[in-house]
């Protein structure tokens, strides 16, 4: 049974083998798998425990639930919002269930250019595949592909581009639509459903509402964590401390690198926070004469890769799938003001939209603002605001190829073009930071691994290069963007990692 920090009153210690910090995909797995192996497991979860009937699908309820700062979090330039996950589950409850492996090309990257050992792609893919079987991954049926991915599969076979459909882990869809709300109907084969379960069955503690604030360690060794419990009015209820023999943290590329700042560990080399990518994306939207009602069915089951390549310094580094918002978010994407803005919101249902990611080579920096909350530093290179332009020119051709019979890039000012032709006169400062609406989903690689301390933080078994028996088990670990959703990849080096952990403590 989960246990809710919000009930907690007055001060609580606890003893363990492990503590880990968050219960996404990376601390969802590494709480199962350490359990597994006998170890008594303490998982520590910021946000609330939501259960299916908390899954009201109305977005004034749902992302204060969900999201870290409401859904609010920016980069310091307020240029990309920034979206995490903050609940008993992390982001895999409010994600879109996309699947994809890392893809090889990445990884001999790491190898070759980062120094990281032991997670060749041969050394990775039976990991993947069980990652995928116990989250029972599957291509998405061509018969969910709803009207706004239908219009990227038209788009993309009559441009005779490089696409096809996607994967996911849900079972016992109802293709209501509202995933990034969470799932009333408990369908996302995800941490919240599969790992915590399995943990919690094997004797793991997991509780909710508790802020941890500090890692306890003497610059050598990690020993435990200390924090708040949360009352539902954020207040503080009583201090957390867990004695632990090692600490794992899992609380994303933002979250582990704050507590890590926070925390005062060691930083020789001056890399903790340093090399975050954003994965960032824009959005372009056309209109139609038919519905689209965008916000029914599964939102993203369609791909494009024609501008995606995952070779260093490529320049091809753009994906492009389907994106919609339901109300609040359109409107807040949508143009113009009163009647202008009002014309638009009506024609709601006959809009399709295309999102296009660019797999950065942007590098970035957590650091902690005064108030302690993240400080995301990042600004986009001239070469990723060239992949943008890219992208947007790209979008607009497969929705004109897919029907539309106007495409809006919604910069500032925004643009309008009733035709193909008029697609080459967008200017490259559509694509700039403030220009238009970015945002950021996929952040990672904010203490990176790999086998030297001069240009890592942690070690390729995922333990931290100055201080023993710290652990970095979640989206941190990357060296460099991924170029593609990271679920896969966060379950499945959590899990190939967690061995590592387990042996530590065996020692």
């Amino acid at each position: 049974m989960i246990e809710r920090g919000r009930d907690q009153k007055g001060d609580r210690h606890i003893k363990a083998d492990v503590v880990i910090v968050g219960t996404g995909a990376g601390g969802g797995m590494a709480a199962s798998e350490l359990s597994r192996r006998g170890l008594s497991v303490v998982a520590l979860e910021e946000g609330p425990y939501l259960e299916q009937e908390d899954m009201t699908q109305r977005e004034v309820d749902m992302m204060g639930k969900l999201y870290q700062e409401r859904g609010g979090r920016a980069t310091a330039d307020m240029a990309i919002r920034v979206l995490g996950g903050r609940c008993v589950g992390g982001s895999t409850v409010h994600n879109i269930n996309l699947c994809k492996r890392t893809p090889k090309a990445i990884l001999d990257a790491w190898a070759r250019e980062h120094h990281v050992s032991g997670c060749s792609g041969e050394e990775m893919r039976p990991v993947f595949e069980s990652v995928e079987r116990d989250l029972s991954v599957s291509e998405i049926p061509a018969g969910w592909r709803n009207p706004n991915n239908q219009v990227l599969e038209r788009g993309v076979k009559a441009l005779g581009w490089k696409g096809g459909p996607l994967k996911h882990n849900r079972v016992g869809c109802q293709q209501s639509g509202f995933c990034e709300l969470g799932c009333p109907y408990n369908a996302k084969q995800n941490s919240l459903k599969v790992l915590v379960p399995d943990a919690l069955d094997h004797g793991a503690q997991v509780i909710s509402d508790v802020r941890v604030s500090r890692i306890v360690h003497d610059g050598h060794r990690a020993s435990g964590v200390i924090g708040a419990a949360l009352g539902a009015d954020g207040h503080v209820r009583g201090r957390v401390t867990v004695d632990a023999d090692a600490v794992v943290l899992a609380g994303s590329a933002i979250g582990s690198a704050v507590l890590g700042v926070r925390s005062g560990l060691p930083d020789p080399h001056d890399r903790l926070g340093r090399n975050l990518h954003m994965h960032p994306g824009i959005a372009v939207a056309g209109l139609f004469d038919d519905h689209i009602d965008g916000w029914k069915g599964v939102p993203q089951s369609y791909e494009c890769m024609q501008l995606m390549d995952y070779n260093m310094n490529s320049d091809r580094r753009v994906w492009i799938t389907t994106v919609f918002a339901h109300p609040i978010g359109a409107a807040v994407m949508l143009p113009g003001f009163g009647v202008e803005h009002r014309k638009w919101m009506r024609r709601y249902r006959n809009i399709a939209v295309l999102t296009a990611m660019v797999h950065d080579e942007s590098s970035g920096r957590v650091g902690v603002r005064e108030d302690g909350r993240a400080l995301i530093d990042y600004k986009l290179v001239d070469s990723d605001v060239h992949q943008f332009s890219t992208g947007i020119r790209a979008c607009a051709r497969l929705l004109f190829a897919g029907g539309a019979k106007k495409v809006l890039v919604p910069s500032v000012p925004p643009i309008v073009l009733d035709r193909e032709k008029q697609i080459d006169q967008i200017p490259m400062s559509a694509a700039r930071p403030f220009n238009i609406q970015m945002a950021a989903v996929h952040p990672m690689g904010s203490m990176s691994l790999g086998d030297d301390p001069k240009t890592s933080v942690v070690k390729s078994s995922g333990e931290h290069h100055q201080v023993e028996r710290l652990f970095v088990l979640d989206g941190s670990l990357f060296p460099t963007s991924l170029g593609a959703p990271p679920q896969i990849s966060i379950y499945s080096f959590s899990r190939h990692l967690s061995k590592h952990v387990a042996s530590r403590l065996s020692r």
